[in-house]
């Protein structure tokens, strides 16, 4: 009767441990993905902010000035110390000529935008140095022109983004390549204004975009 007690107790015994639960290493486990609803950030760390795309613009105003504290330079060299050097209009007023040109340009880059935010576009040329008369026919150069940008609410004059300064280079042709130019229509003043409605149109609509090329240009010019 003992006996069969024991063989009854033993494997009551056995049944029990098979129920206990049984703790497996997990790094011996196989990669499984973790549910995205588990996934978190891990402290200390901060999650990057999702950025929204600027607001397409509609510009309603476009103002050049040319500050009359520039330093203008009719020197006929070929790098004349100046902020503003342009020859290609009579000699006169450098100053309105160089506002004329930046105000069209300007006009002509920021015309025909449809976006749901309307702004002003207040431009200060900060430097114009376009070529002299011996650099145009003999070695060429570069047009260096440096503007800063202002974009502001119509009602308020908050600024509608940060203010910006956009180096806006241009490389110049000299000699023969500047008279063929010339001789097509593709005088400093057409390049210059095409160049720049090129530029402020691609800071209006993809800010950031426009990249200044000025060491391409110095390599080109080498």
């Amino acid at each position: 009767m003992k006996f069969f007690r024991r063989i009854a107790l033993v494997a009551l015994g056995l049944t029990v441990s098979a129920c206990a639960t049984v703790d497996v290493p997990s790094r011996n486990l196989p990669f499984e993905p973790v549910p995205d609803a588990a996934i978190r950030v891990p402290d200390g760390y901060e999650a990057l902010p999702q950025t929204d795309p600027l607001p397409a613009l509609r510009i309603s105003r476009v103002a050049v000035t040319v500050p009359r504290s520039l330093k203008v330079s009719e020197s006929n060299s070929y790098l004349p110390k100046g902020d503003i050097v342009w020859r290609e209009d009579p000699h006169g007023d450098r100053y309105a000529q160089v506002q004329a040109i930046v105000q069209a340009a300007m006009e002509q880059g920021s015309a025909g935008l449809d976006g749901q935010i309307g702004a002003h576009l207040s431009v200060e040329v900060q430097r114009f140095h376009a070529l002299t008369q011996k650099a145009r026919y003999t070695t060429g150069g570069i047009h260096a022109i440096t503007f800063k940008m202002r974009l502001t609410d119509p009602v308020t004059g908050a600024l509608l983004r940060p203010e910006k300064v956009i180096e806006a280079d241009l490389k110049a042709f000299g000699g023969a390549r500047a008279l063929e130019a010339m001789a097509r229509g593709q005088t400093q003043k057409v390049r210059i204004t095409g160049h720049l409605a090129s530029v402020i149109r691609q800071e209006l609509t993809k800010p950031g975009s426009y990249k200044n090329p000025r060491l391409g240009l110095l390599q080109a010019l080498q």
